[in-house]
């Protein structure tokens, strides 16, 4: 539930890329207008239309026909618009925005790159409209690639209780943890008490079977714990795709798979000892691991197969769209 990495926004981009080029073109042919260059009051009224309702749209500035800026940047900061002054004209006659745009018509969209401001990705989208005075100038806005993917997916109301998730799943493994460190003592207080018994050790062989369980099932809360802290804290989790719960649901299948299987053997090494009332338990806990192995196993080969498929439906759907 981490923010989403730079990896995982650029597959969403390309995944989307034809229907992210037709929303831009929608925003920037509606708010395009060669009054913006003459009104500013214009120019802040159309950005925070747009801002409002596109909150992905973090910057909008105008440019003349020679690439030099002749508009301060309008900038949406927490979610109110502010003028920022970027010295006399700088030149902008460089920049991918701008060459892109040339003497084309429409919205020219770049390709994703780091944003100087705010160091995430981001995309620039410009669109050149004829003036007042019958030269060409470029109206320019840069998106915040990242909220755009979310809001794209219908993701960004999550991503505003996404701190009180976290902190819900941090109280939640704090518990786990410090089951296992009162485990882990009463695993060690265990050991030292067996260790001070010394001849006596032969009188009580089943004793370090004891221990073995304690440790044994602090190994699978810390793992378990593991798994929740990263999954859920730690990594971002993409619930949009069916290989994120795969992995979750397969890190946790694991979990209790080792801890039975450990349980199993140490029922059976019991009753090899002896106790032979062991033997059913450790043979039904040995069925129990190998059917959850197969349902685990087909479980994953099914999901995978599916999302296989999905994924080749899309791209098909993407080459005739």
């Amino acid at each position: 539930m981490a923010n989403m990495s730079y990896l995982s926004v650029i597959e969403r981009f390309h995944e989307y890329q034809p229907l992210i080029d037709e929303l831009l073109q929608s925003i920037l042919t509606g708010m395009a207008d060669s009054q913006l260059f003459d009104d500013t009051g214009r120019a802040i009224r159309v950005f925070s239309e747009v801002a409002a309702c596109y909150p992905f749209v973090e910057l909008m500035y105008l440019l003349d026909e020679n690439g030099h800026q002749v508009s301060p940047n309008l900038a949406l900061i927490q979610q109110k618009i502010k003028l920022l002054a970027v010295g006399e004209h700088p030149d902008r006659s460089q920049r991918p925005y701008f060459l892109n745009a040339g003497d084309k018509s429409g919205v020219q969209i770049t390709s994703p790159y780091l944003s100087n401001a705010s160091g995430q990705l981001c995309l620039s989208a410009s669109m050149g409209v004829s003036r007042l005075d019958a030269s060409r100038g470029f109206v320019v806005v840069d998106i915040n690639l990242t909220r755009l993917i979310e809001f794209m997916m219908g993701d960004s109301h999550r991503r505003k209780v996404t701190p009180l998730f976290k902190a819900v799943y941090l109280t939640l493994v704090t518990g786990l943890f410090i089951i296992v460190g009162v485990l882990v003592l009463i695993s060690a207080r265990d050991i030292w008490h067996l260790l001070a018994q010394g001849p006596q050790l032969a009188h009580d062989s089943l004793k370090p079977f004891g221990i073995i369980i304690y440790i044994t099932l602090a190994l699978a809360i810390f793992d378990l714990g593991k798994t929740i802290l990263e999954e859920e804290v730690l990594m971002h989790k993409d619930i949009f795709r069916h290989s994120s719960t795969r992995r979750t649901i397969t890190r946790f299948v694991s979990t209790i798979l080792i801890a039975i299987s450990i349980e199993a053997l140490l029922t059976m090494f019991k009753a090899s000892l002896g106790q032979v009332e062991y033997i059913q338990g450790a043979i039904l806990m040995m069925l129990a691991v190998v059917g959850l192995l197969v349902a685990l196993g087909l479980y994953v080969w099914l999901g995978a197969k599916a999302e296989a498929l999905l994924t080749q439906t899309q791209s098909l759907r993407g080459r005739q769209g």
